[in-house]
């Protein structure tokens, strides 16, 4: 192993491969706290030093792993516990983002901040379009496909991906480019796509071109209290019927995720008193110049109206032409974990199917499991659900194997009765490996391995698509 650092130094210089305990701690960490053990992590500068490390480890079956902002939360970008991993962090691919305003475009490197990115094209009136409650990498959101809560109107990240500049994990440490700042192009099969998405399993995404979108001139957003939680469906279908591509986002929360927010950041304003509410859900309505707040706030009310006398319609409305009402949905996730240990469960369903799931499985899952509580919140609007459940700290050290029994029952439900997807947003990494390896039927995960195989011959990543691929590599 000795030799093995030498090498790696000699690529990009000993200050940046770390190779001691203190170092590495951090980097052993994900989004959602999980330890791993690597070997030593490698801070390559550009593609070049990247290619170079991957044709390196390929000769010497060196498992590598690709690391981001660590923002992820199913592992993809560390390390297992063997102490032989590397992890190669993207995070000196920082070169200022070029914005060209006429062709709406950016070109950024992969471990640009989505911070950074936004403050660039926000010079221009623009910004790229996806809604995070954290600061990922470019290339993090790239390989895991991201969504988030605008999804409604601009799509995932796929939707918005022009072009890659990516470093293949073959022997050769090929380099190719993808695409381009092309908004249309149909002269070949669009490869890049199978990199979106892959959790970094067949390469690393070194630049992009992304397409951005104008900045809204105007939002409104509202915090709609209903007495039926079902009837969201229902409003879903009204505002964009009333509303039409004026509406931005239509997030869901549960009365226990909302009040778990807000009890956890006392600087929250309560939008509402004490109430009745059996669902919470939070509206945006955003334009360009054409229109004024004033506009947009009678085009919701005039569509929101007939709820407020309708049976489990509407309870009560907050506006805000800010962010207070985004905070309250932003705090969600520290707010569970202040109750307790989070068992989550990142799950898409049909938009139709969402209220029935929440009430049937909600209520399998306190029948199986009685000290749990649910606090399912998310992006309704295109079936996006984060089904969490949280064992409370009152009731001691989460039982062995309880959470896995109960992302179990989770996500067979999801997949097996409502025909949904156990991974909305996050990707498949180790911790969906084995729900993949399950759910995939057996001829798609031949495809994928053989696609697998193609773009990353050499030791790489912990992703496996394919069945054969996989236990081949295992026994290496």
């Amino acid at each position: 192993m000795a030799d093995v650092i030498s090498a790696l130094e000699a690529i990009v210089g000993q200050d940046h491969v770390l190779t001691d305990a203190s170092d590495l701690m951090s980097r052993d960490l994900d989004g959602r706290g999980s330890v791993g053990h690597s070997r030593a992590f490698v801070r390559p500068a550009d593609a070049g030093q990247i290619a170079e490390i991957l044709r390196f480890a390929a000769a010497a079956e060196l498992r590598v792993i690709p690391q981001g902002a660590r923002t992820g939360l199913v592992g993809a970008g560390a390390a297992d516990d063997s102490g032989k991993m590397i992890l190669l962090g993207l995070d000196r691919l920082n070169a200022a983002p070029y914005i060209d305003p006429p062709n709406r475009t950016a070109t950024v490197e992969a471990g640009v901040p989505l911070s950074v990115l936004n403050a660039a094209a926000a010079e221009h009136g623009l910004f790229f379009p996806i809604d995070l409650g954290a600061d990922p990498s470019v290339g993090g959101m790239i390989a895991a496909n991201t969504g988030g809560a605008r999804f409604l109107r601009y799509g995932d990240v796929r939707r918005n991906v022009l072009g890659l500049d990516v470093v293949l994990a073959d022997r050769e440490g090929t380099s190719l480019k993808l695409g381009g700042a092309l908004w249309k192009d149909n002269s070949g099969l669009d490869l890049k796509q199978m990199l979106i998405g892959s959790s970094g399993a067949l390469g690393i995404v070194t630049r992009a071109t992304l397409a951005l979108q104008p900045l809204p001139a105007v939002t409104v957003t509202a915090l709609i209290a209903l007495g039926d939680a079902r009837s969201s469906e229902d409003l879903l279908l009204v505002l964009e019927d009333g509303c039409g591509s004026l509406l931005t986002a239509f997030e869901g929360l549960s009365p226990a995720a909302y009040e778990a927010a807000l009890n956890h950041v006392p600087r929250l304003r309560r939008p509402f008193t004490a109430g009745k509410a059996k669902y919470y859900v939070l509206v945006e309505l955003s334009a360009g110049k054409a229109f004024n707040a004033e506009q947009l706030q009678e085009i919701l009310g005039e569509t929101l109206s007939p709820w407020f006398e309708r049976e489990g319609g509407i309870l009560d409305v907050a506006v805000d032409l800010g962010d207070a009402l985004w905070a309250i949905r932003h705090a969600v996730p520290e707010g569970l974990r202040s109750l307790g240990h989070v068992i989550g469960c990142d799950i898409a369903l049909r938009r139709g199917d969402v209220s029935e799931f929440r009430e049937r499985v909600g209520a399998e899952i306190l029948l199986a499991f009685p000290d749990l509580i649910l606090c399912d919140f998310g992006h309704i609007g295109d079936g996006g659900l984060h089904f969490n459940m949280v064992w409370p700290r009152h009731c001691g050290t989460l039982p062995t194997g309880l959470a896995e029994q109960a992302r179990l029952r989770v996500f067979a439900a999801v997949v097996e009765h409502y025909q949904g997807s156990f991974s909305a947003e996050h990707g498949i990494g180790p911790r969906n490996q084995t729900y993949y390896d399950r759910w995939t039927p057996r001829e798609v995960q031949r495809l994928a391995g053989h696609i697998q195989s193609a773009f990353a011959p050499a030791l790489f990543g912990r992703v496996r698509f394919g069945e054969e691929n996989r236990h081949a590599r295992n026994q290496r």
